[in-house]
């Protein structure tokens, strides 16, 4: 099948979070504005011979030099038809040039080796309805309440371009709750939780050290009755430790991968990803 292949927009995007959905990736309810506002033509749809959406992918362009692949989904009943090819080969086309990155779920591994991705790192999703953790450190207040350059730039040390266009619709979005954690006045830490299809989700968890990330943990669970979800980097062992005094479990993971060289990232600061679509 030789698909018709265009951007998707936000109607396209909310169909897409519905496929999420369906593979049980658990999507927050408010991505959508934010993930548009990352890269406006990141988001690829295929359509079948009817118009009728189809497949889709992200292929997400971040800062000069990288992009991200994300969302890569064929609607079940048209899998095996060469959709998915399609698409893969513009997505990895709108990111020539770029150090590529992606979260590969364990079935698609193998696929994305062969395309020339290594694995630098797991990440783990741990999930439960979690217990305050203790041993934090610092004072939590509404993000907002901070300079957005001062946010931006912590959250741009764990990633490798800065992501300012996605993270101001994110710390804002309908239902998120943003804060951040001060030590002697200095910025230590942010972080987010969002509503999602089932219970709620932190990410990003960004923080200088765990007392600063284990205070924000505590702040954002507060009044929270339904399972909570953080993925982290397995590589930071402070990160699994938070997660394991939650009484928190892991229930799925990923393959973080890189076509080309990996970007050097203090994982020790990253305590909770973004998502899994973004990174």
């Amino acid at each position: 099948m030789t698909p018709t292949i265009r951007t998707a927009g936000a109607a396209e995007l909310a169909v897409m979070a519905e496929w999420a959905t369906q593979e049980g990736w658990n999507p927050g309810l408010a991505d959508a504005a934010a993930f548009l506002a990352a890269d406006p033509e990141g988001f690829l749809l295929a359509e079948d011979a009817s118009g009728r959406p189809a497949a889709c992918i992200s292929a997400v362009q971040q800062g000069e030099g990288f992009g991200f692949i994300g969302f890569y989904i064929v609607r079940p009943d048209l899998r095996g038809q060469g959709l998915g090819m399609a698409l893969w080969r513009q997505a990895m086309a709108r990111l020539a040039g770029r150090v590529i990155g992606l979260d590969g779920v364990v079935a698609r591994q193998a696929d994305y080796s062969r395309s020339g991705f290594r694995t630098a790192w797991r990440n783990v999703r741990y999930a439960a309805r979690p217990s305050a953790v203790g041993g934090g450190q610092g004072v939590v207040v509404p993000a907002a309440g901070l300079p957005f350059e001062a946010v931006s730039a912590l959250d741009a040390s764990v990633l490798p371009a800065p992501r300012e266009n996605f993270l101001r619709p994110w710390l804002s979005a309908p239902g998120h709750r943003a804060l951040a954690v001060l030590r002697d006045g200095v910025l230590t830490g942010f972080g987010v939780l969002r509503p999602s299809r089932d219970g709620a989700r932190i990410g990003p968890l960004t923080a200088a050290d765990a007392p600063s990330a284990r205070a924000l943990f505590d702040a954002l669970i507060e009044g929270q009755t339904g399972p909570v979800f953080l993925d982290l980097p397995e590589a930071n062992a402070a990160a699994v430790a938070l997660a394991e005094a939650a009484g928190m479990k892991p229930v799925f993971e990923t393959a973080r991968m890189y076509a080309g060289q990996a970007p050097a990232i203090p994982l020790e600061r990253a305590f909770g990803l973004a998502s899994f679509e973004l990174g």
